[in-house]
């Protein structure tokens, strides 16, 4: 393509350089150089442009033809789509017919088998009752035993603790009883001995007091001159007292 392109620009050139002719518009060209480009532009085309060209002459012939092969080609494959719809309506029919017979066997082995299994259910289901029946009155039996003995071990309990209050309440009242007791002999003891206290007070007060009325004569005759050793006295226990009157037993 790149020789045609080049022979029409070589073309063009020697045409525009043409000897114009005096008084016309036309020229002079070189006719052996312009029949040269025009081979050389004939051998450069290519062979698809021929083969262009002869489609274009034979376009009325190929057309018809291509008409011809399409309605032929149309007619197999509507033979074709025919003998398939056919072949596959008679086939989905076998299906559907198989299908069907397939289904209702197994519709009737299923409803044995549903049949089957209700039985075999039920039957289970009255022996798990049954056994759990058994295990209730079972543990409602131990239940009750053992309630029973709760509330006799309960009851045991119960009388043991009011038993054991009794004895409680019994001390509680002899230990008030001892020690209001114990509280009467102590006062009874702390008035005797205060008495006794105050009783040998006053005998000792008395004693003092004869001690200090000798004292005082004594003291009256040392005044006077007279001398407390020169009247020598005998003191006596009527004097001063004894050692029993000052609580002083031997």
């Amino acid at each position: 393509m790149y020789r045609v392109f080049e022979a029409l620009d070589e073309l063009v050139q020697t045409v525009e350089q043409a000897y114009g002719v005096p008084m016309t518009s036309n020229c002079m060209v070189p006719r052996n150089e312009v029949l040269a480009l025009l081979d050389d532009l004939r051998n450069a085309l290519p062979a698809e442009v021929d083969d262009a060209q002869d489609v274009l002459d034979r376009r009325d012939d190929i057309i018809r033809d291509a008409e011809d092969r399409a309605r032929d080609i149309v007619g197999d494959a509507q033979e074709e789509a025919d003998r398939l719809v056919d072949e596959a309506t008679a086939h989905s029919q076998e299906m559907v017919e198989d299908a069907q017979a397939r289904a209702t066997s197994t519709v009737a082995r299923a409803e044995d088998d549903a049949d089957h299994l209700v039985t075999t259910a039920r039957q289970d289901a009255e022996d798990i009752v049954s056994r759990a029946r058994g295990e209730a009155d079972r543990l409602i039996a131990e239940g009750n035993d053992h309630y029973q003995r709760s509330v006799d071990e309960g009851l045991a309990e119960q009388r043991r603790l009011v038993s054991e209050s009794e004895v409680v309440r019994r001390a509680n009242e002899e230990a008030h009883r001892v020690v209001d007791a114990a509280h009467e002999d102590s006062r009874k003891l702390r008035t005797e001995c205060d008495q006794f206290v105050d009783s040998k007070l006053a005998s000792f007060e008395d004693t003092l007091s004869g001690v200090l009325r000798t004292i005082s004569r004594d003291r009256q005759a040392l005044r006077r001159g007279a001398g407390a050793g020169g009247a020598e006295r005998h003191y006596s226990d009527r004097d001063y007292g004894s050692d029993r009157d000052y609580g002083y037993d031997n």
